[in-house]
């Protein structure tokens, strides 16, 4: 049955948006279905009203910020949570949640295939908004502790495998090297590349850019999320995604990569600068950088294509 519900489906997504390529027809369909899976609990989750939802994931983090939180949180405001399940490292990601299990040691990128028991699972643009709500994270964990005499800019920058290709979207040292230059007198940069040790990992391997070094050799005005996290673990922050979420929140202003450090610096409103090159990822022709990825905090996103637009993006808003 589920299958033939499918097919139909797709047909529906083919129908109403035929100028859509044939293979995004697809994510469509699955986020038609998600949306229909919702109507088994409709009586448990407007009439009964009682603690019932357990929502465990352990997929792409990207997915887990843009659509399982989210859902999380509406059960949680609506009084039907029960009980979260992710990965090392995410109990502060559900701060919401009463009963939050720590399961998973690391993240399985296709785990998120056939996820459709969340309301939205994959790039669509057809996103339904009735059951996800914005987590309110740079209330929560806004702090005392990491503020400076300079306001913040954050670089959340990565360097690692994207689409089983070469690093895509990063920013390289001498681009690093112009940006400090001009705002360093300005702001406070902090820079934030996660090593493997730090995070889970899931399918993308983490490669060498050897940036760290060579700031803390060149630029030693630049904090490194690193040298704080050695300076704060374990006696302010519990683990590195804590200690992302503490200084984020003291952030009005970032700069960040394709995939789940865009979607993580979205959450903290003021404005983020995401690189993401147009030539990959599904963001682009669903306009997610327009209609979803602000909805995450009323965050201004700037999406840059390539890394000078990142430099003019910088110019104008910074």
């Amino acid at each position: 049955m589920e299958k033939l519900v499918l097919k139909s489906l797709y047909v529906v997504a083919r129908l109403k948006y035929p100028e859509l390529p044939k293979d995004l027809g697809y994510f469509v369909r699955d986020n038609y279905y998600c949306k229909l899976v919702q109507g088994r609990h409709a009586l448990r989750d407007y009439v009964l009203k009682k603690k019932y939802k357990v929502i465990s994931y352990h997929g792409e983090f990207d997915q887990e910020l843009r659509y399982v939180i989210p859902f999380a949180y509406w059960h949680y405001l609506n009084g039907t949570l029960d009980k979260t399940i992710s990965t090392k490292q995410t109990r502060e990601f559900y701060f919401f949640s009463s009963n939050h299990e720590e399961r998973f040691e690391k993240r399985i990128w296709t785990e998120s295939y056939a996820h459709y028991n969340v309301p939205n699972m994959t790039h669509s643009n057809s996103y339904s908004f009735r059951k996800w709500v914005r987590v309110p994270y740079k209330e929560h964990f806004k702090n005392d502790v990491f503020v400076f005499d300079k306001p913040i800019l954050v670089i959340a920058n990565k360097y690692n495998m994207e689409w089983d290709q070469p690093p895509i979207n990063f920013l390289d040292i001498p681009t690093l090297d112009r940006i400090i230059n001009e705002y360093s007198s300005r702001y406070q940069i902090i820079y934030n590349r996660p090593l493997p040790n730090q995070i889970v990992q899931d399918n993308s391997e983490t490669l060498r850019l050897d940036e760290h070094a060579w700031l803390r050799k060149n630029h030693p005005q630049v904090i490194l999320m690193d040298d704080l996290y050695a300076q704060y673990h374990p006696s302010v922050v519990n683990n590195f995604n804590h200690l992302q979420l503490m200084v984020y929140a003291n952030c009005s202003h970032f700069i960040s990569m394709h995939g789940g450090t865009a979607a993580l610096a979205s959450y903290f409103g003021g404005t983020n600068i995401i690189l993401s090159d147009p030539n990959w990822g599904k963001e682009h022709p669903f306009n997610e950088y327009e209609n979803l990825f602000p909805n995450l905090s009323g965050a201004r996103i700037l999406h840059a294509r390539n890394r000078a637009e990142v430099l003019a993006h910088l110019l104008k808003s910074f």
